[in-house]
């Protein structure tokens, strides 16, 4: 796992003083390109790891080697766990890692530092959105996080003008290629997308955050509530058999087997969506390689999608 690499990338420019990124990939068994952009990762967030060019040159610490983390300053302990928390929404063996990483560091940065290891966690299944690239405003929200301070921005939901948040920032999400601000507000937690957002900026207002908050817990509530929310519209259909492992990549927890008959070499699904319009869009990409057989209303909506296909592009 990644954050396992950076670690050890750390630990041994550390015990080492200067090492090439082709040293590291012969080391952690990857290849040289994976080495170096997890140097450059760790560079860019504030770790004081740096390049030195030139003959004999290579990546080191600034300072010199050091045998433990307890060398680094409170800011780049921050930069090192904002860095590596998202890892820890992966498995209990990433946790593990951090809690004795935390351990090893001074005292006095140990909060800071487990505040930073969950300001940030990854969903990695999508919303069935567009691409998109990571927020400007996602690091600054992640700082403000481990600051304690509130943080306003202007908010433009799915109708009217933007309007003033000032919230409790508790962590920042990145599902699939959205990303979201779990705040505390006067009304309880609430939800942002950082694409919605604008003149984000960090008050010097102190912030709360509960002490028992735990952000990927958070995050599987509010999840689960938005897919029950997404899945209102529901369509049973039958499905080539080689075809059934792409729509279930596709539909995620949106498609469950179905125990109705079907003919050889079909398997029969129920496919969900939020709206009527959004489950035969869905569908039809795929062709006559899936049948819907329930709601009409599916069906009929197809029937519209392929009669303005065919006015658009039929040969003339």
């Amino acid at each position: 796992m990644r954050a396992d690499r950076l670690v050890a990338t750390l630990l041994l420019i550390q015990s080492r003083g200067r090492v090439t990124a082709a040293q590291v990939a012969e080391e952690l068994e990857v290849s040289v390109a994976t080495a170096r952009r997890d140097l450059e990762a760790l560079s860019g967030a504030g770790v004081p790891v740096y390049p030195q060019p030139g003959r004999g040159g290579g990546w080191s610490l600034v300072g010199g080697a050091r045998t433990d983390l307890s060398g680094l300053t409170e800011s780049e302990a921050q930069a090192l766990f904002l860095l590596l928390g998202p890892a820890a929404s992966l498995g209990p063996e990433v946790r593990s890692t951090l809690r004795k990483l935390v351990r090893a560091l001074p005292a006095t940065f140990r909060a800071d530092a487990e505040l930073a290891a969950d300001a940030v966690t990854v969903d990695p299944a999508g919303w069935g959105e567009l691409p998109r690239a990571r927020p400007e405003p996602a690091g600054l929200l992640q700082r403000a996080v481990v600051r304690r301070r509130k943080v306003r921005f202007g908010y433009r939901g799915r109708t009217g003008e933007p309007a003033e948040r000032l919230v409790d920032p508790w962590g920042v999400v990145a599902k699939g290629d959205l990303w979201y601000l779990v705040a505390g507000t006067e009304r309880g937690r609430r939800t942002f997308r950082l694409d919605r957002m604008s003149g984000v900026a960090v008050t010097d207002q102190p912030a709360e955050r509960p002490a028992d908050f735990d952000l990927g817990q958070a995050w599987r509530e509010i999840a689960e509530h938005s897919e029950r929310q997404r899945s209102t519209v529901t369509a049973t259909v039958l499905v080539q058999e080689w075809l059934l492992p792409v729509l279930q990549d596709h539909f995620g927890p949106h498609l469950r087997l179905d125990d109705g008959s079907a003919a050889s070499g079909t398997v029969r699904a129920v496919v969900a969506a939020h709206t009527v319009r959004s489950v035969a869009e869905q569908l039809a990409g795929f062709g006559p390689a899936v049948e819907v057989l329930e709601p009409e209303a599916v069906r009929l909506e197809l029937g519209r999608i392929g009669a303005d296909l065919v006015e658009r592009y039929a040969a003339p």
